[in-house]
């Protein structure tokens, strides 16, 4: 199937070259075009969710009567990063994979706040409007610190708690994204190609391939989105953290890292594994920040395993 959506993506390319499109516009339409493809493949569809405050856009299977997990994605990122991974659920469980408030399909807003509280309080509206009672939710960084928080503020709706390289407690050792922004530059705020090619290296070990002509479209939103990153990160880098209250979460907890992630140190594992009793730990080497995205089966394999193990004690 991955491969399917590479077809798809030369197809779509030769088609958009015929009528002179800028390589950034080419790559904005390939690129979903090839998304759309994967997520009717793997199962799912795209649904709106209307939260009074905000509409929130996600991409679901149709499972509704099965167990539930959501999945939730890192900052200045979208759903479609958990697509790959995420195939490997949508026979067995309900899968809900939401554009977070500012990110993707959903949109931003000045007027909104980007914390982990307020986010975690949209996404329980989420599973309200699906009167879906308990959810296993796991996310990647940004996203595992509010699974976390998920967890912990609200115990009685958490299965299990899925964390693949989290955000939200101080490292031992500092990451090169830490270093960058103590000396006063964000990598995730682009002003040109140099520096989107700079963030992309710090994001992945193993990334997929993808064609030139779509990292011109993302250097092309990235520099476009900058004064909306600028404000996201400042409500959720640093704040809300977890260091002095992990004791409290009790559910089952999946943590996985890449042992090569330059944004949060691998370090970072010691201080979760101190903190949650009942957690399970995988760390692969040569691996970046994102596993569901850099090996998908293999990450799916070891999330599958977690999850049968919880029924098996």
């Amino acid at each position: 199937m991955m491969i399917l959506g590479y077809v798809c993506l030369i197809l779509m390319a030769l088609f958009a070259s015929a009528v002179v499109l800028s390589p950034a516009k080419l790559g904005d339409v390939v690129y979903k075009s090839a998304i759309s493809t994967e997520m009717k493949l793997y199962g799912f569809n795209k649904q709106v969710v209307n939260i009074g405050e905000m509409q929130i856009s996600l991409y679901k299977n149709n499972l509704s009567q099965r167990e539930t997990i959501m999945m939730l994605h890192g900052f200045s990122s979208d759903k479609d990063v958990w697509l790959r991974f995420a195939r490997h659920f949508s026979k067995k469980y309900n899968v809900i994979i939401p554009d977070m408030a500012g990110h993707g399909e959903t949109g931003f807003s000045k007027d909104w706040h980007y914390g982990a509280k307020a986010q975690i309080e949209r996404l329980i509206k989420i599973l309200d409007h699906y009167s879906i009672d308990k959810v296993h939710v796991i996310g990647n960084s940004m996203g595992g610190m509010f699974s976390a928080h998920f967890a912990l503020d609200y115990p009685e709706r958490t299965l299990s708690a899925g964390l693949v390289d989290p955000a939200g407690v101080m490292s031992p050792q500092p990451s090169d994204l830490e270093i960058m922004v103590s000396n006063g530059r964000n990598p995730f705020i682009i002003h040109n190609r140099a520096e989107f090619d700079e963030f992309y290296k710090m994001t992945m070990a193993k990334p997929p391939w993808f064609p030139d002509f779509i990292f011109a479209s993302l250097n092309e939103k990235y520099q476009g989105r900058r004064d909306e990153l600028t404000q996201m990160f400042s409500d959720f880098h640093h704040k809300e953290m977890l260091d002095n209250s992990l004791d409290q979460i009790n559910c089952p907890t999946l943590l996985l890292w890449g042992s090569e992630d330059r944004l949060i140190h691998v370090d970072s594992v010691s201080i979760w594994q101190a903190g949650i009793k009942n957690i399970q730990v995988n760390i692969w080497p040569t691996i970046g920040h994102m596993p569901m995205l850099e090996i998908p089966k293999k990450s799916a394999r070891v999330y599958t395993e977690f999850l049968e193990s919880i029924y098996s004690t």
